[in-house]
C-alpha cells in the first residue's frame, strides 16, 4: 500500500464507493450511469495502482475486503469534500442562464408544477428547466437537484427551506360511483362504501384514527402507493378517496364528497442547498417558484 494515487484518480474513487454501497457493478453501474465493464475495469484499476485487493468476490456480488474497509470512511470524506467543492464552485456563477433542476414528487409534477415552469420559462427563456418527478428522495447535497418541491420540512443540515403554505385535501369520488352507490351524509357512513387508500403508507389510516374513526389498512378495498396510479383508481370508480381539493374540482368525472369536511393539509416547502441559493439563475427560479405555488395554494 505504499503506491500513491495520481491526478486522474477521482472517478476511480467514486467507483469505489459506488460498488461498495451497492455491493455490485450491475447496481454500481446504473448509479453512476456507467457501462458495467468500466466500472468493473476502474475497480481492477485501482486496485493495481494501490497494490491492494478492496473487495471480495462471491456468488452474490462483491464485499467489501478488509483492506476495503478501512479506506472506505477515507474516500467517504473526499466525496464529502468534491461535493463541497462543487456546491461552492457552482454558487459562484452569476449568469441568469443555465439549467436549473426541480425535484418533486409524481403527483405535484403532474397536477401541480407544469403551469408554474411555463409561466418561468415565458419569463426567463434562457433558463433552462429539468424536472425530476420521483416519490423517492432525491439528495440536494449531492447535486441529484438543486431546488426540491416537498411536502415536509427538510432537516439536513447545510439546506435552506421556506414554508410556502398547505395543500387542501377532500374526500371524492368518481360521479359514476356516487350515482351507483350513493352519497355518504356524515363521515361515520364512509366505511360503509368501497374506499381507495394507500398500501403501505399509513398516513390515511392515522389521520382518520386521529378522528377517532376506526381505520384500518382492511378498510380499504383499493390499495396502491403510488400517487398518480392511486388518482386513477379513484376516477375511474374504485370508490371513496382523496386528493388535492383543486385536482378534484378541476376534474369534471370527479365530485368531493362531504365537502364541509376538514380533512388533511399538506405543507408545502422548497428547499435548496444554501451554498447554490445564491446563484442567479437558481434564486430567480426559487422566486417565481415560491410566487406560482403561494398562488396556487
Amino acid at each position: 500500500m505504499d503506491k500513491s494515487l495520481t491526478h486522474a484518480d477521482w472517478s476511480l474513487i467514486q467507483s469505489f464507493l459506488a460498488v461498495a454501497q451497492t455491493g455490485s457493478l450491475s447496481a454500481a453501474a446504473r448509479q453512476l450511469d456507467r457501462s458495467q465493464p468500466t466500472l468493473g475495469r476502474q475497480i481492477h484499476a485501482l486496485e493495481d495502482e494501490l497494490g491492494v485487493s478492496l473487495f471480495d468476490r462471491h456468488a452474490r456480488g462483491l464485499k467489501l475486503s478488509d483492506v476495503g474497509t478501512q479506506l472506505l470512511p477515507m474516500a467517504q470524506k473526499m466525496h464529502s469534500a468534491m461535493t463541497s467543492f462543487s456546491l461552492a464552485a457552482a454558487g459562484q456563477a452569476q449568469q441568469l442562464e443555465g439549467t436549473v433542476r426541480i425535484t418533486a414528487s409524481v403527483f405535484a409534477s403532474h397536477h401541480l408544477l407544469p403551469p408554474i415552469l411555463a409561466q418561468i420559462r415565458a419569463q426567463e427563456p434562457a433558463i433552462q428547466l429539468e424536472l425530476v418527478a420521483t416519490d423517492t428522495i432525491e439528495n440536494l447535497l449531492y447535486r441529484e437537484a438543486d431546488i426540491a418541491v416537498r411536502a415536509y420540512r427538510p432537516e439536513q443540515l447545510d439546506l435552506i427551506s421556506r414554508h410556502l403554505g398547505d395543500l387542501q385535501l377532500c374526500f371524492c369520488a368518481a360521479r359514476t360511483y356516487l350515482d351507483r352507490a350513493g352519497r355518504p351524509q356524515q363521515p361515520e357512513e364512509l366505511f360503509n362504501y368501497d374506499l381507495v387508500g394507500f398500501d403501505a403508507n399509513e398516513l390515511m389510516i392515522t389521520k382518520m384514527r386521529e378522528r377517532g374513526w376506526p381505520a384500518s389498512r382492511d378498510s380499504f378495498a383499493t390499495r396502491c402507493d403510488l400517487q398518480s396510479a392511486y388518482w386513477q383508481l379513484v376516477r375511474a370508480g374504485c370508490g371513496i378517496g382523496f386528493t388535492q381539493v383543486q385536482v378534484a374540482m378541476a376534474d369534471p368525472d370527479v365530485e368531493i364528497v362531504l365537502p364541509d369536511l376538514d380533512v388533511l393539509s399538506l405543507p408545502i416547502w422548497l428547499a435548496a442547498p444554501q451554498a447554490m441559493r445564491q446563484t442567479p439563475r437558481i434564486r430567480r427560479v426559487w422566486d417565481l417558484l415560491a410566487d406560482g405555488l403561494k398562488a396556487s395554494l
